[in-house]
């Protein structure tokens, strides 16, 4: 699975464009809110929906910017272990791998872009949430937090 990130013509017009149609500007993907409970409060990101193999298998990719408070969410059909890499993207990105109790199990930090060498869960998931590089670290998100949708 790769993962990367899109240009965006203005964050003014980004967010207008996705109020008017529930999607994505770029990606044209539904956009959900993701809550991620820490010890030090709640964050809500902007989600975008990757929830077909075909969107999981692009996902990220080519794009040049993910904005701090946006996201792309993998959910599973089935529980699975999974594993992701950053063929063909161009930014860091934090892997957050999402137990199937809600639960972050682990977080792959500050993926290399490019890098082809797999991140991969621990244990079987139900979903996985990619956030900027450093994003997890500067919200103080860490294993055992709970992840909704």
């Amino acid at each position: 699975m790769t993962a990367a990130c899109s240009p965006q013509t203005g964050a003014g017009v980004a967010q207008e464009a996705e109020a008017e149609t529930g999607a994505h500007p770029v990606s044209g993907l539904e956009i959900i809110p993701v809550v991620v409970a820490t010890k030090q409060g709640s964050h809500t990101f902007r989600t975008e929906l990757a929830d077909t193999p075909e969107l999981q298998a692009k996902g990220l990719m080519f794009r040049t910017e993910l904005g701090p408070d946006e996201a792309m969410l993998f959910p599973n059909e089935e529980p699975t272990a999974r594993s992701f890499w950053m063929k063909n993207t161009p930014i860091p990105l934090d892997i957050i791998f999402v137990g199937l109790d809600g639960r972050i199990a682990n977080i792959a930090a500050m993926a290399e872009p490019y890098s082809e060498d797999p991140v991969y869960s621990i244990g079987s998931t139900s979903a996985v949430l990619e956030i900027a590089g450093g994003r997890a670290e500067e919200l103080g998100i860490e294993a055992g937090d709970r992840v909704t949708w």
